[in-house]
């Protein structure tokens, strides 16, 4: 499996808060169309502006088509910042814990 790990800093709190529960209501519906991701998962430090999100996906091939169509999309409203970067990863490790 391999993570595309995404930072986004510089924006306002309120920007982040907004940006961040929009993108929470439209995750419900699954991943956007053209992106094959098997996870998603968003961290946000609004009084820092800084968000990070992670995405999920089986093959690097499968990343490679969801950075494709994830690149030409922008943040909800005013947005999350400015994107400082953008990193893959293979997970080594992908624990669950239900409690």
């Amino acid at each position: 499996m391999y993570a595309r790990v995404v930072t986004w800093e510089g924006a306002a709190a309120d920007a982040v808060r907004a940006a961040t529960e929009e993108i929470a209501s439209r995750a419900q519906d699954g991943p956007p169309e053209g992106v094959p991701a098997v996870g998603f998962t968003l961290l946000r430090d609004p009084d820092a502006g800084r968000v990070i999100a992670i995405g999920l996906f089986k093959t690097e091939d499968d990343l490679r088509a969801g950075a494709a169509v994830l690149n030409e999309m922008t943040p909800p409203g005013e947005g999350m910042g400015e994107r400082a970067s953008v990193d893959v990863y293979e997970v080594a490790v992908d624990v669950r814990l239900d409690g």
